[in-house]
């Protein structure tokens, strides 16, 4: 099994959920976003254009710091499942970001020391924008249900341009519009078997077969 694994993808995919269920599966230590502890981020739903730089160096400096911090402790090398890839800060950036405000942020940066560790596997979930509004709207917390369709469309886009030319790890690129992997174990069972069957250095595809949840 990859002993560092990242499960990304856009807002209300279900990266977290699944990071979470694989890292009990195998026993990892887990790697989370700490989205709830950025002050601006409330403010940035209600009104991204004046709040977009201070929520995205916030999130800038809490990722850098979590992975210097992983750096420092991997005296041992545990085995982790993260639910981000400091790469998606930029994606977020670019999105979010005018043009004088974006040439700051690649300043600050690019002033950063960052010693991302490789992940051994990449997921990347996968899902249309319908998909990801309902699942949005069924957790149910209160600043995201401002977020636009146009804006979700956006942030899609950029995650599959991404995906498309990424090569620095394994990819497992999974569609979940169909699927619940917290909820039925079939569908994760179905992942984990796909999973295991991996080759290193690989790109694969996993459509599985539609939940009956």
């Amino acid at each position: 099994m990859p002993r560092y694994i990242v499960v990304e993808g856009p807002i209300g995919v279900g990266k977290t959920s699944l990071a979470k269920r694989l890292a009990h599966s195998f026993n990892y230590e887990t790697l989370l976003e700490k989205a709830e502890e950025n002050p601006f981020l409330d403010r940035f739903y209600h009104n991204p254009r004046q709040h977009a730089l201070a929520t995205q160096l916030f999130f800038l400096f809490q990722r850098a710091q979590q992975l210097q911090q992983l750096r420092q402790n991997d005296l041992f090398e545990p085995v982790r499942v993260a639910d981000f890839l400091i790469e998606k800060d930029r994606l977020f950036a670019k999105l979010n970001l005018d043009v004088d405000e974006y040439r700051l942020y690649e300043n600050v940066y690019d002033h950063l020391t960052i010693d991302a560790p490789k992940p051994d596997l990449v997921i990347y979930l996968q899902a249309p924008v319908e998909i990801l509004l309902q699942r949005i709207h069924k957790r149910g917390i209160a600043s995201e249900q401002m977020i636009s369709e146009e804006y979700l469309a956006n942030l899609v886009n950029i995650y599959t341009e991404f995906f498309h030319y990424f090569e620095k790890s394994t990819l497992l690129v999974v569609n979940s519009t169909d699927v619940n992997f917290v909820r039925s174990d079939e569908d994760y069972e179905l992942l984990l078997r796909h999973i295991r069957g991996m080759r290193t250095g690989t790109r694969n595809y996993f459509n599985p077969r539609p939940s009956l949840l």
